[in-house]
């Protein structure tokens, strides 16, 4: 039994130490996932529902190519599936997007895979900096509910996902997207709230 409430918490994304196994660990673990999942559009249930796409399609890639698995990010919201990051080829890029497909319950799948068989440490480095403190800016930003978007960034072009509340609040995580130092490039993935996410195919680029 503890171990089936331990697997629960980890299919809504957090990470979960083993130590955490404990009826006190558990539920702070439980509480505070269900506290952020509850905050976010969509609430527990779509929360729920995009974790276990993402493990499904984690578990296709990796039971695929490894490397696969280490080369791609992937970000999950309303079964939107984004995947992201550089590959050595194109067959990689097709098998990978292929695979995503075959999970359950997804309705959409984007591909913004990049190929570059000269992909380095540094350029990597450099996205994560800018992911890192572009979510750091967003959280701080009294005007934006942060919860409810994700940042990816590859070779230095920032994809945005999540649902903003109106246009304004869209307007004002793009601009920080664009004003943050080394971004070459912003792609939003972001859908107002009164809009319908199966509506959505395309993207907005800046």
């Amino acid at each position: 039994m503890m171990k089936k409430a331990c697997a629960s918490v980890m299919a809504l994304g957090v990470s979960v130490q083993l130590s955490a196994c404990s009826p006190v660990g558990m539920a702070m673990g439980a509480g505070a996932t269900l506290g952020v999942a509850a905050a976010q559009e969509g609430g527990v249930r779509q929360a729920a529902t995009d974790a276990k796409i993402r493990l499904a399609i984690h578990d296709l890639w990796f039971s695929h190519n490894v490397d696969m698995y280490r080369y791609l990010d992937m970000t999950v919201k309303e079964g939107r599936v984004l995947v992201t990051g550089t590959v050595p080829n194109p067959d990689m890029r097709v098998d990978a997007i292929r695979l995503a497909w075959q999970a359950a319950d997804v309705a959409q799948v984007i591909n913004e895979i990049n190929v570059d068989k000269n992909a380095g440490v540094k350029a990597y480095l450099k996205d994560t900096w800018i992911t890192s403190r572009l979510k750091t800016v967003l959280t701080l930003d009294k005007h934006v509910q942060s919860i409810n978007y994700t940042v990816d960034t590859v070779n230095g072009t920032v994809y945005l996902m999540g649902v903003a509340q109106d246009a304004g609040e869209r307007n004002r995580v793009v601009d920080h997207a664009r004003n943050m130092s080394h971004v070459e490039n912003v792609v939003s993935y972001v859908r107002l709230r009164s809009e319908t996410p199966d509506n959505l195919r395309t993207a907005s680029a800046y």
